[in-house]
């Protein structure tokens, strides 16, 4: 056995008897399995309700009687997300943005329903997540294991016999090094499961390992900085203060710093006061209801012209439908301006955020850990845009129909009476215009790309650390 494969044994021999080591171990392990069951529990249901959900939308679509199609637009769709396979790890933004939308003519609803039921539900453990454990627990716990690795040696005289016996301190450092990287292995094993576990509910492979060995690089990244200040400093009480605020500092302090850092350098202006400003300019787009309306004078001389008729009455479509479907497309164009406006912005703070990964491994791996889920926030503005997509097709269509296959002298007198409504009702075929809505995270290298940065940083926290514990292992002396 080599002299690296020895220490790392004799470790484990020590952390075996020590108490407090296999009691912290413990704590961790449990509130991991707990967490990791709850969570994959939940996030599976929530991704089959989902998914019936939007398939009982599309069929009570679909279902609806003959009626006016103006009636349709108003009576609305609902487009659900379900949660990827890897948000069982990491359910990222899902908690707080809402997912599902209903969908109507003339205006664009926000996402509903962020997941408070599950917060009733499970108490303080709808704060935990399996992502959240690795991210902050488990730096924790290898800073008890590993703050003393070197000082042990110190404190017991056996640094000294071992120098003098002619072992470097870079082999020693090697074989504390290898002690941790058995623990981390061993923590490992719970993520390779749900790895694995989300690829046979189709997740990518590429997704899967991208996500584990980020997580290991992590965790290796603390490991080395543990064993870099075991190494450095000289008495265990410092080694162990220094680091347990390193913890504090880069999981708790600066996610705080960065949160505000990025609203203070990108001010994005609240829903209402965005609303208020929007309605404004909406109202100088005119009323889609009233065909009368100023605001589609010059519409109407278009279409008037186009046709070759002198007035509405004359022409081969209805007016009603026609202005319908331009007041829509308008607004449309105006209510995208402001939702692409409010996503840059919350892009933007989003950047910052990761930005701060270079103070802080935890900031990194959150970043990359939700992107190669497919769970943050660039996967949520592709739905809020998908969706907008739908609704504006389903709406578009039936003001086509509104317009092609509706007499304007039965649409204007369907309120007379019961006879008068009944013929301006369509048939119910119509409405099969509605598209089929299934939403998915991003492919697996779409998301591999947009984590390589954090991923990259993270490598980075890894090779700085290792060449650190080298430098000082290398010189060490009693």
């Amino acid at each position: 056995m080599s002299t690296i494969s020895r220490i790392a044994r004799e470790e484990w021999r020590l952390w075996l008897r020590s108490k407090v080591v296999v009691a912290a171990a413990v704590i961790v392990t449990v509130l991991l399995a707990t967490t990791s069951i709850l969570t994959i529990n939940r996030v599976a249901e929530e991704q089959s309700q989902r998914l019936e959900q939007q398939v009982a939308a599309e069929k009570t679509f679909f279902a609806q009687p003959d009626r006016h199609p103006h009636r349709m637009v108003h009576y609305g769709h609902y487009a659900f997300r379900p949660p990827p396979p890897l948000a069982m790890f990491e359910p990222g933004v899902d908690a707080v943005t809402g997912q599902s939308i209903f969908l109507e003519g003339h205006r664009q609803n926000t996402a509903m329903f962020a997941d408070t039921k599950a917060a009733a539900d499970l108490g303080g453990f709808a704060a935990l997540t399996p992502a959240s454990l690795y991210q902050i627990l488990l730096p924790l716990l290898l800073i008890v294991l590993g703050h003393a690795l070197f000082l042990r040696e110190r404190e017991s005289g056996t640094l000294a016999v071992m120098l003098a016996q002619g072992q470097s301190g870079t082999k020693l450092a090697l074989g504390k090094a290898l002690a941790l990287l058995s623990v981390i292995a061993i923590f490992m094993i719970p993520l390779i499961a749900v790895a694995a576990y989300s690829m046979s509910l189709g997740e990518s492979g590429l997704a899967a390992l991208s996500l584990v060995s980020g997580y290991f690089v992590y965790l290796c990244a603390w490991g080395a900085i543990v064993l870099a200040a075991s190494v450095i400093l000289k008495q265990r009480s410092v080694s162990l203060g220094v680091l347990i605020f390193a913890w504090l500092f880069a999981a708790l302090i600066v996610p705080r710093l960065a949160i505000n850092a990025s609203s203070a350098a990108i001010d994005a202006p609240g829903k209402i006061e965005s609303d208020l400003v929007m309605l404004a300019e909406q109202r100088k787009l005119g009323d889609g209801h009233n065909a009368a309306d100023p605001a589609f004078q010059r519409l109407q001389a278009e279409v008037l012209e186009q046709y070759g008729a002198d007035t509405i009455e004359e022409l081969p479509i209805n007016w009603r439908g026609v202005v319908a479907s331009y007041s829509e497309a308008e607004l449309t164009k105006l209510l995208n301006g402001y939702a692409e406006n409010r996503m840059n912005l919350e892009a933007s703070q989003s950047r910052i955020f990761d930005l701060f990964g270079l103070a802080s491994p935890t900031i990194a791996i959150s970043s990359a850990s939700r992107t190669l889920a497919g769970t943050d926030l660039a996967t949520h503005h592709r739905f809020l845009r998908e969706s907008e997509t739908l609704r504006f097709n389903f709406v578009q269509s039936l003001n086509e129909i509104h317009a092609n296959e509706l007499d304007y002298e039965t649409d204007i007198n369907r309120n007379n009476d019961a006879a008068s409504s009944q013929r301006a009702q369509v048939n119910s075929e119509a409405w099969q215009v509605l598209d089929e809505f299934r939403f998915g995270p991003d492919p697996a290298n779409a998301r591999v790309s947009r984590a390589s940065l954090s991923l990259g940083v993270l490598v980075g926290w890894l090779l700085i650390a290792i060449g650190v514990i080298f430098m000082a292992a290398r010189r060490v002396r009693l």
